[in-house]
């Protein structure tokens, strides 16, 4: 997930949604793939760092089906991307913050639970949600104006306008 938050502090440092993912063979322990929101950068709005890493990982594996990997990335993923990895077969999501405004796991159409999906990944929501939280809510901050000092209560309070 230290992985994840740098790719997110990246994409914040050009003026994107600060949200970074990476796709793990835990067998091997090797990082396949990683993203980090880019979506005003390239003009796309599918963009997100989860379809950035799955993109990229599907090109180096030469499949669109990632069994058996691990998903980590900052921020709960929101219903596209939740769509995205249950086509995707991925095995195990891992997100740090949750997104009551956005989110499509545990927040909003809860994707994974709908009769209709077919690839029900297991998930965990909350490693490093304090270090990601605090990641966003200072980049929204900044963007409105609003930014205060870096404080403890940064961590602790829910989550303002976090919605990739």
């Amino acid at each position: 997930m230290r992985m994840a938050l740098a790719l997110a502090q990246a994409a914040a440092d050009v003026d994107e949604v600060p949200v970074g993912a990476i796709l793990v063979d835990e067998v091997t322990g090797t990082v396949l793939a990683e993203g980090s929101n880019r979506p005003i950068s390239t003009c796309d709005p599918t963009a997100h760092a989860e379809i950035v890493a799955m993109r990229a990982a599907a090109e180096r594996m030469g499949n669109y089906r990632l069994t058996g990997l691990t998903l980590y990335v900052t921020l709960e993923p929101c219903p596209m991307c939740a769509g995205a990895i249950s086509l995707a077969r991925i095995g195990r999501v891992v997100w740090a913050a949750d997104d009551p405004k956005g989110g499509g796991v545990i927040d909003g159409p809860r994707i994974f639970d709908q009769p209709t999906c077919h690839w029900r990944p297991a998930t965990e929501g909350g490693l490093l949600a304090d270090e990601a939280a605090g990641l966003l809510k200072r980049f929204f901050r900044a963007r409105r104006g609003t930014a205060r000092p870096h404080s403890r209560s940064d961590a602790q309070s829910p989550v303002e306008g976090q919605s990739e």
